[in-house]
């Protein structure tokens, strides 16, 4: 079954105050969600821009994956979120077709959202994630 819908897009920041200070007077974005995750290493927020969702992330730590992505890229766009009914169906159906996984079962990530990632070779040098309510 295709995606629903794209969830989210994520952006690795240095500084999450400022991030979200930009993103609320450049684009009136309000804030959804913010959260620790200190199994991934991020603090995250979630803001709303009209009726789409930025998810702005901040490394915890240098050795998680956001520290690792801003340490080589700098900021900048992190991940493409797409929304699925169900994300282990999907990774299963993903996996018999011989795509590259980050995750080969979902986890619970921010939010209470399941999720699993592909790898970016899979996807055209684009890290994707994939999301459902659980």
């Amino acid at each position: 079954m295709p995606p629903r819908s794209i969830h989210h897009v994520g952006v690795a920041v240095d500084d999450l105050d400022a991030a979200l200070r930009t993103y609320e007077r450049l684009f009136g974005a309000r804030v959804e969600h913010r959260a620790h995750v200190e199994d991934q290493g991020v603090e995250a927020a979630s803001v709303l821009v009209g009726e789409s969702r930025v998810e702005l992330l901040a490394a915890l730590r240098a050795d998680g994956p956001v520290g690792r992505f801003l340490a080589s890229r700098g900021p900048g766009m992190h991940h493409v979120a797409y929304e699925v009914v169900d994300v282990g169906a999907e990774l299963d159906r993903l996996a018999a077709e011989g795509v590259e996984l980050v995750d080969a079962h979902p986890r619970r990530g921010l939010f209470g959202l399941e999720v699993a990632f592909l790898h970016p070779d899979a996807v055209h040098g684009v890290l994707s994630e994939l999301v459902s309510r659980g």
